[in-house]
């Protein structure tokens, strides 16, 4: 108590107001606004930890590499850990070390499945992408810094190219549905994300000041392609998906052996990624028009 009437007179003092009363409220406002500083603080590292972990997936994150990708210190983050393992959002492998999704989260997903109709509304596009090309297609959509993969299907070729799986989850630019979501952002933003996502992709080996250079070459010609793929010997090709407003909202891509995917096919298959692109657009438009 004398600890806090000291701060009230010295605070009376330094404003020359003598209303003691009225800066012994404002000391109080001040040690609870700190605390919920310092609350709000603890929900965004434990958010970036499991963001982290998910990028995982079903192999798991070692704790130096989520120490790595946050910033944080190691005890930081195994503290952070042990509590998401208390409360079944994270699993750790006992065999080796490594820290995955849990239960808790999974079944927290399940409360609202209908927040992404974009998928079942792709389903028919994607499916005839993937039957008439012959190739697996990916649609991915932002979240945040992220990527996510929320779907995937594989073509009718026998050698398939399944480079990343559904739930997969990367700093925006990474990879070629990540560049074309990336560079729907106005310059800020882009160079915002790139500063943020900074730890994670110099460990993907991915230079900043390229991917804004990048970024910006994909939003002029209107597609995203790499000669290099997630998969050794394989290509990709990723376009735009856009909502009713002109908004992009996601992003299809195809993966393929290099073999198929040479000089001369490039230009019909972004075709007729454009095209079905084109048509789930107008779903989505009717969609939102139908919700009004």
């Amino acid at each position: 108590m004398a600890r806090r009437a000291s701060a009230t007179v010295s605070a009376a003092v330094a404003t020359g107001d003598g209303g003691s009363r009225n800066m012994e409220i404002e000391v109080v406002d001040v040690a609870e606004k700190g605390r919920g500083s310092e609350g709000a603080q603890s929900i965004r590292r434990a958010l970036a930890i499991l963001r982290i972990v998910a990028a995982g997936q079903e192999r798991g994150v070692r704790l130096i590499d989520v120490v790595t990708s946050t910033g944080l210190s190691q005890p930081t983050v195994h503290r952070i850990l042990r509590v998401l393992i208390e409360e079944g959002a994270t699993e750790q492998n006992p065999k080796t070390r490594r820290y995955a999704i849990g239960n808790e989260v999974t079944l927290l997903g399940l409360a609202r499945v209908a927040r992404f109709p974009l998928r079942a509304a792709a389903e028919p596009y994607l499916q005839y992408l993937s039957e008439t090309l012959g190739d697996t297609i990916f649609l991915t959509i932002a979240n945040g810094d992220d990527s996510v993969c929320i779907g995937r299907w594989p073509g009718s070729y026998p050698v398939k190219v399944l480079s990343i799986d559904v739930g997969a989850r990367r700093p925006l630019g990474a990879g070629v549905s990540g560049l074309v979501l990336l560079s729907s952002r106005t310059d800020g933003e882009i160079q915002a994300i790139v500063q943020r996502n900074a730890r994670r992709l110099a460990a993907l080996k991915v230079d900043p000041a390229a991917l804004i250079e990048r970024a910006h070459e994909v939003r002029e010609q209107g597609y995203s392609y790499t000669a290099k793929g997630v998969v050794q010997g394989s290509r990709a090709v990723a376009v735009p998906v856009y909502d009713g407003t002109g908004a992009v909202v996601a992003g299809i891509a195809l993966a393929t052996i290099t073999a198929r995917l040479p000089a001369s096919r490039l230009s019909p298959v972004i075709q007729e990624m454009q095209k079905q692109a084109e048509q789930l657009r107008q779903r989505i438009a009717e969609i939102g028009r139908s919700r009004i």
